[in-house]
């Protein structure tokens, strides 16, 4: 273990464990009971629980490479988002999925530009299930909108995907599980919610 990970967690010992030790305890008496499911980035700089001040046990956090969703297709292969929405929606229970996308994001970025020649043989396929749809959208657009709106994309693609498992529609059509967009602003901190118009405003 690095220093900087010991240092972080003897800071946490003693600063935070102190005040939140029952909290802990009542998690792990009580089980988790997450209010909502975010698929993140695995991006360091846009973490969840750090962009929405939660406590444990508030969210169910899937985080990888430019925060997507693939379709639902249960063909027995090894599906670790998918294994994940499955467990927050029919075991949590959550009453609500967030896709978070974020500024600077390099696994968007390669979907526009192609995957790093030492990351063929994993990140290149991943991204590439989104990137004919990211490249088609940006077209009509000038050079300096064309990342945010790949970011964005990305986003309501993930969105749509979710919306193809089985048990995710069905409790979206029932009323007990709502979706929503988001997009987090590295440099600004700005998030902004994907509106019933499919177009990104600004929070707060």
């Amino acid at each position: 273990m690095t220093d900087e990970l010991t240092d972080g967690y003897r800071r946490f010992r003693q600063n935070r464990w102190p005040a939140e030790r029952a909290e802990y305890e009542a998690l792990a008496a009580n089980g988790q009971k997450p209010h909502t499911l975010v698929v993140a980035c695995s991006d360091s700089r846009a973490d969840p629980a750090l962009i929405f001040d939660t406590a444990p046990g508030e969210l169910f956090v899937v985080r990888n490479v430019a925060n997507l969703v693939p379709p639902y297709e249960p063909d027995g292969k090894l599906h670790g988002v998918s294994a994940a929405l499955e467990f927050g929606v029919n075991v949590l229970q959550v009453k609500r999925i967030v896709v978070m996308g974020h500024a600077f994001c390099g696994g968007v970025n390669a979907m526009l530009k192609g995957s790093p020649s030492n990351c063929q043989d994993f990140v290149a396929p991943w991204v590439e299930q989104a990137a004919p749809t990211v490249r088609r959208v940006v077209e009509d657009f000038p050079a300096d909108q064309v990342e945010r709106v790949a970011e964005e994309t990305v986003v309501r693609l993930s969105i749509d995907n979710l919306r193809t498992f089985p048990w995710i529609a069905a409790r979206e059509a029932a009323g007990d599980l709502v979706l929503s967009g988001l997009h987090f602003g590295i440099a600004d901190g700005i998030l902004s919610k994907l509106t019933s118009a499919k177009r990104f405003e600004r929070l707060g």
